[in-house]
């Protein structure tokens, strides 16, 4: 997997405080950047979180490029309808060699590996057949969901908060979980502030909401947030 932040919304901590402080303020426009200084805008910011005020938080956005990812991610992915999505087009790239993602289970158990790899190389020997016979746009539909994509996404600082909510939990499937962790460490170092308090739902609102489901290890996950 190879995660590329493309672009984001430049100085994104300080659009966020002046479209915050224009919330509270009788200002105009022309004044909503003056005197931020570094640390009103953390004020600003952790204000913000503090009440869950988190519409000025969605005029910041990122932009990722996302390689190696599997079509069972981009599914997964795809249902954070908040988000703007180009993935590579299976109705117009043919897919005689595709490569695929294969899940860390099945990689470490040689049978099931072989296994794997016999079942690749019969669909794709089936797709080069069916592409011959009708165009790849239908033979597409024998290839499998491990079969690998690639896709650039932009999200809001909103839905970013959400989708790690989500996708950064220990019962969140192995790859997409991948996928938001490495999304979150990019964000972090972009916008230290706005990303503060993210995380899974117990790192983020301070407590698990999986009940008997929970994976046990909430203090460890938090710490592990803290270190990203």
């Amino acid at each position: 997997m190879k995660v590329t932040l493309l672009a984001f919304t430049p100085e994104p901590e300080k659009i966020v405080a002046a479209a915050a402080r224009l919330c509270y303020s009788p200002d105009g426009a022309d004044v909503l950047l003056e005197g931020l200084t570094q640390e009103k805008i953390r004020a600003f910011l952790a204000r913000l979180m503090e009440l869950g005020h988190l519409s000025p938080v969605e005029h910041v956005s990122f932009t990722f490029a996302v390689e190696g990812v599997s079509r069972v991610l981009s599914h997964q992915l795809v249902r954070h309808r908040i988000a703007s999505y180009s993935q590579k087009s299976q109705r117009y790239v043919r897919e005689d060699n595709f490569t695929y993602v294969m899940p860390p289970a099945v990689a470490k158990d040689k049978d099931a590996s072989r296994l794997f790899r016999e079942q690749m190389e019969n669909i794709r020997q089936a797709y080069r057949t069916l592409r011959d016979m009708v165009h790849h746009e239908d033979a597409r539909y024998i290839l499998p969901g491990a079969c690998e994509t690639k896709l650039v996404f932009t999200m809001n600082v909103r839905s970013l908060l959400n989708f790690f909510r989500l996708r950064c939990c220990e019962r969140a499937q192995w790859e997409i979980r991948a996928l938001a962790e490495a999304v979150y460490r990019e964000v972090k170092r972009a916008a230290p502030l706005l990303f503060a308090a993210a995380g899974p739902a117990c790192v983020s609102d301070g407590s698990c909401p999986e009940g008997a489901m929970s994976c046990g290890r909430t203090e460890e996950v938090r710490l592990r947030f803290r270190e990203m």
